[in-house]
This record gives structure tokens, sequence and C-alpha cells, in this order.
């Protein structure tokens, strides 16, 4: 990943497009990466999503899958 990747636009949906989207698919169809720290995870997630805090993102981008959509809250 390349500088230049971080100023390349990127589509906001609105919640319900988000939840018709995911109702939609299958969970192996898209990525879904929670961005919030380990006890907002623990709290309360979305089933299916994968912790990875935003300060760690930059590091593990390798876990997310390039060929399929992300979401990410």
């Amino acid at each position: 990943m390349s500088i230049i990747d971080y100023f390349k636009p990127v589509s906001t949906w609105p919640a319900e497009k988000i939840r018709q989207f995911m109702k939609e698919k299958s969970t192996d169809e898209y990525n879904l990466v929670d961005v919030r720290q380990p006890k907002e995870y623990e709290k309360e997630h979305l089933p299916g999503a994968k912790l990875i805090p935003l300060g760690e993102l930059k590091d593990r981008l390798s876990e997310i899958d390039p060929d399929k959509p992300t979401i990410v809250y």
C-alpha cells in the first residue's frame, strides 16, 4: 500500500443501505471490520465482525481480502 492509497475516494453508505446489503449477502461475500477498541468490541459488535482497532489497521491490512467489498465501522 502506498501513501496515494490513503487519498482515494471511498463511498459512504447510509446505515439502511448497509443493512440491506448485509441481508442480501452471505458473510463470506464481504469483509466486516470493527475498528473500535477491544473493550468496545467485547461489549457489543456485529456478528461476523473482525476486530482491527484503528491504530492497528495499517499494519493489519493483509488480514482483509481486497477482492471483497469492505464495511468498516
